[in-house]
């Protein structure tokens, strides 16, 4: 499997939270292949000495500064940790605390430095994970295949995963029409086959469990019908793997796949754009950076994209909504943009970062509204 750490909802809104005398935030592109992990560290270590510049700029105090240093050095250090990695890293630092999140989404190289953390692009990671599974079911076996952006799939190891749908129900065929206790024929194959669902769902319990990866199924009828009408996996998409799975290699199941996980996106995005057009001319949806700090500060967002690489330093007034805009980044800003982001999300909003040719009108934002402003 790809070494992921992609936080829940709820503990990225922890994160929203967190205030400090310094927080540093450090987004560096990272590869699976370990022996090729070296020219992120050095990136790491660069974006690091920058956000050091700004704090001695700021006059920080240099006992913290170090305890903070020593916190990220340690992860610079680490080979064991380095061997294991996604397509991104995220590490989130005060000088009290660290936190690192492996992503499969392909970041570009930033580092913020404020009193708190800057998350749209960790924000991105839970929205648009780019990342996803394919359980390939037959009644001849069943295997389960992560993929993430263009990296090569991933079979990934299931225990108690049943062998094929006979041995799941005992017997040599699940095509015996004799009789057998109270079922036979087709009937009895039907049920066979429910049952063998139910232990591929089974198994699969422990694997996707919390992941916010979507599932897609690759089998046929009647056996993709039984298995949805059966699994526990919240993150099953409705639409399948088009294809006979027993004839398709790994990589050709995840080469299906992929154009059903754009599709899944573009209706987020076609979704949520069809409303903005609909509100807009009832002053329920704006673009406008301060029309949207207003808005939020009196919970009036409904939803919002945010343009995941915008950075407009400055601060905002949660109290008021007023925002104050800043000529350069220091430790004394941070992002506007990010800032109404945590606040809608904290007021109950939808909240997705995207890039910046998916909002309306070439903004850094859009805004639909719970009432008009």
């Amino acid at each position: 499997m790809l070494y992921l750490d992609i936080p829940t909802l709820d503990q990225f809104k922890s994160l929203a939270q967190v205030r400090a005398d310094a927080c540093v935030s450090l987004y560096v592109p990272t590869t699976p292949l370990s022996q090729e992990t070296q020219a992120s560290r050095i990136e790491l270590r660069n974006l690091f000495d920058a956000a050091t510049t700004q704090l001695n700029e700021a006059s920080f105090d240099k006992r913290r500064l170090a305890s903070l240093s020593e916190l990220v050095q340690d992860v610079i250090d680490d080979d064991e940790f380095w061997r294991f990695q996604a397509n991104s890293l995220a590490i989130l630092a005060t000088p009290d605390h660290i936190q690192t999140f492996r992503l499969a989404n392909r970041l570009s190289s930033l580092v913020q430095v404020s009193d708190r953390f800057h998350l749209k692009p960790l924000l991105r990671a839970i929205t648009f994970p780019h990342a996803g599974f394919v359980l390939a079911l037959s009644q001849n076996g069943a295997r389960l295949l992560e993929f993430a952006a263009d990296s090569p799939p991933v079979q990934v190891r299931v225990d108690d995963m049943p062998r094929d749908a006979a041995s799941a129900a005992g017997r040599a065929s699940i095509n015996d029409r004799s009789p057998f206790g109270r079922i036979q024929g087709s009937e009895g194959k039907n049920v066979r086959l429910v049952q063998y669902a139910r232990k591929v769902d089974s198994a699969l319990r422990p694997v996707l469990a919390g992941q916010p990866l979507p599932l897609f199924l690759a089998a046929a009828e009647p056996l993709a019908s039984m298995f949805r009408s059966i699994t526990s996996a919240s993150n099953l998409v409705a639409d399948g793997v088009p294809g006979n799975s027993d004839r398709m290699t790994d990589a050709e199941l995840v080469a299906a796949a992929r154009p059903l996980l754009d599709q899944l996106y573009a209706r987020e995005l076609a979704d949520f754009r069809a409303v903005y057009d609909a509100r807009l001319k009832d002053q329920r949806a704006t673009a406008d950076l301060s029309q949207a700090a207003w808005a939020v500060a009196h919970g009036a967002i409904d939803a919002l994209l945010v343009d995941i690489d915008a950075v407009v330093p400055g601060s905002l007034d949660e109290a008021t909504g007023r925002i104050t805009l800043a000529d350069n980044e220091d430790s004394d800003t941070y992002s506007v943009g990010d800032a109404i982001a945590m606040r809608a999300l904290a007021t109950g909003a939808t909240v997705l970062a995207v890039r910046k040719e998916d909002i309306p009108d070439g903004s850094t934002l859009a805004a639909t509204l719970r009432y008009a402003i």
